[in-house]
């Protein structure tokens, strides 16, 4: 059937005049604006039943309460309300207002925050954990190992002999003539025998011993941490991976910096430096002036020994300081030291080494104390014992090339040249090839020595030294350049430049890998000799551990270190 016209309805009784067309679009208007802001409520069958049967009419004034707090409240504001006395209605509705405090779960719905704090959430957990863990042990890998036997590893060594002008063995000049006659008698002959023929050729040689030394470090896994692990990480497995990576880096730190005792027929510990002083004076251009001092500054400081040490501590010296400066701290280094430690107190009066605290180091004999001093490091206190060598170690490749029996040792206190680069390297290898005819193959550096002596080009003339900056078909230019072959200007040689990740700054040993003479007898002059090379072992379990080690016993062995050498105390740039 066909819908009534807008005068039916809209309009007044069937007696009453024709409403107009704005009197009929004004009264649409009214209703449609009604039934806008009419209250509206989804029900679902269970609600108009319960409705129905209670007898009364759907509720559409008020919205129905979403949490257990708002149904709650509401019983009290009907029915409820009216049953009980106002005393009662009010400690009712306090109680309520305290739950409503203490349990958030009758107000809120749940979401990433409720009904707790973490959310009820998965976790994103990618198994296995990372291993963010540098472990690069390029001697370690380089180095030659051979089967040791017993408890030394020994050699003799024949110097030198006439005309090598080795060994402390002096020349002679061989000329003859018919009369020439030399003493060919025996040792502790009573009669001299003088035969005519030219005279004799003297020798020098020495034994050499190099006691072994055993090594080892353990971890262990409790069972819960192993079971707990199921599903993500096998950590038995994590144990042991890590526990064969940590002992092939101690490794390459002992094959490259470890000092044995003296007692052992070692390089033994490093004295304390000598000569120390503290200079105030105005901070310069770069320099931050210190702070956190009270009148007077006092310093001690050890010779480093790298990873595993440092010697005892110096005699304190102190300064006054005023604002504005900063203190140069200069002392001279013993042989064999890869740098300085530092470490500072301050006071009207010196307050002891447990108020000194470590400063820094330095990989040559000066150090600027600068900015905020330190306050919670370690203090100076706990260095009671030298750590510079143990007996349970040997000799490693730094501490051989900076010996009294290395070919050669410069000590620079200074920054590298850069009016002409390298020329450190050419005086060393000058005095090798005068000393014993070495032509090293290849020399070790610190990450930022290496960079200091690139830079040096930059800074050497135009003329001596060209870089080409080279650019590729379509956009984009490459820059900087890096020294990887110092070419020995005695021997026309190339020599690599390698940097080796654990080298202390300051410090770069050249070394031979081989030697230059025929029929040596040696083919290596380094090689490291094990009795038992590294082994892992699996203890028994005898409580709620799962317990491993490794295990080595070994020493380093270098047959020629005169053909080796040292750069020290290089000034980081």
């Amino acid at each position: 059937m066909p819908l009534p016209k807008a005068q039916v309805l809209f309009g007044d009784s069937p007696e009453a005049p024709a409403l107009s067309g704005a009197e009929v679009s004004r009264r649409f208007d009214e209703l449609m604006k009604a039934i806008d802001v009419a209250p509206t409520r989804t029900l679902d069958a269970s609600t108009v039943t319960k409705a129905f049967g209670e007898g009364r009419g759907i509720e559409f004034t008020t919205t129905a309460p979403t949490t257990a707090f708002e149904a709650l409240t509401k019983s009290l504001e009907g029915d409820v309300a009216k049953a009980i006395s106002p005393d009662a209605l009010a400690s009712v509705t306090s109680a309520l207002e305290a739950l409503k405090a203490e349990q958030p779960d009758l107000m809120k719905d749940i979401s990433t925050t409720s009904p707790i704090g973490t959310g009820l959430v998965a976790y994103d957990l990618e198994a296995p954990a990372k291993m963010l863990t540098p472990r690069p042990t390029p001697l370690r890998n380089r180095l030659p190992r051979r089967k040791g036997v017993g408890l030394a590893h020994q050699f003799k060594v024949i110097s030198g002999f006439t005309g090598t002008a080795t060994g402390g063995v002096a020349n002679l000049h061989p000329g003859i003539v018919d009369s020439t006659q030399s003493n060919f008698a025996p040792p502790g002959g009573a009669n001299g025998l003088y035969y005519a023929r030219g005279p004799k050729i003297t020798y020098a040689g020495y034994d050499k011993t190099i006691p072994y030394s055993q090594f080892s470090v353990s971890d262990a896994v409790t069972w819960s941490a192993q079971y707990a692990g199921q599903g993500y990480q096998d950590i038995r497995q994590l144990s042991r991976t890590s526990l064969l990576y940590s002992s092939m880096l101690l490794e390459e730190r002992m094959l490259l910096l470890g000092r044995g005792t003296s007692g052992r027929g070692f390089l033994g510990a490093l004295t304390a430096p000598t000569g120390l002083t503290v200079t105030a004076r105005s901070a310069a251009a770069g320099e931050t002036a210190l702070s956190g001092y009270t009148t007077n500054v006092y310093v001690k400081v050890t010779a480093d020994a790298g990873d595993f040490g440092q010697s005892v501590l110096s005699s304190a010296a102190n300064v006054g300081v005023s604002a504005g400066q900063v203190v140069d701290v200069t002392c001279n280094l013993p042989a064999g030291a890869t740098g300085v430690r530092v470490y500072v107190s301050t006071g009207a009066s010196d307050p002891g080494d447990a108020s000194r605290y470590y400063a820094g180091r330095s990989g040559w004999g000066t150090f600027t104390l600068q900015g905020a001093l330190p306050t919670t490091s370690t203090p100076a206190s706990l260095i009671t014992v030298d750590t510079s060598a143990y007996a349970s170690g040997y000799d490693g490749i730094l501490p051989i090339c900076t010996g009294p029996d290395s070919g050669y040792v410069g000590r620079l206190n200074a920054a590298l040249s850069t009016s002409n680069p390298g020329s450190e390297w050419q005086t060393a290898f000058a005095a090798l090839y005068d000393n014993v005819k070495a032509d090293p193959d290849r020399t070790l550096m610190n990450g930022s020595d290496r960079k200091q002596l690139s830079d040096s080009l930059k800074a050497s003339a135009s003329s001596n030294y060209r870089m080409t900056i080279t650019q590729d078909q379509l956009t984009g230019v490459t820059i900087g350049d890096v020294v990887n072959t110092i070419i020995n200007e005695v021997t026309g040689k190339g020599v690599a430049v390698e940097v080796h990740p654990w080298m202390p700054q300051g410090n770069a040993p050249i070394i031979s890998d081989t030697l230059p003479l025929p029929d040596s007898e040696v083919s290596d002059v380094w090689a490291v000799f094990n009795v038992q090379d590294m082994v892992g072992v699996d203890w028994p379990v005898s409580q709620f551990m799962f317990e491993s080690s490794s295990y080595w016993f070994g020493a380093l062995v270098c047959y020629a270190p005169a053909w080796n050498a040292a750069i020290t105390g290089i000034k980081k740039a």
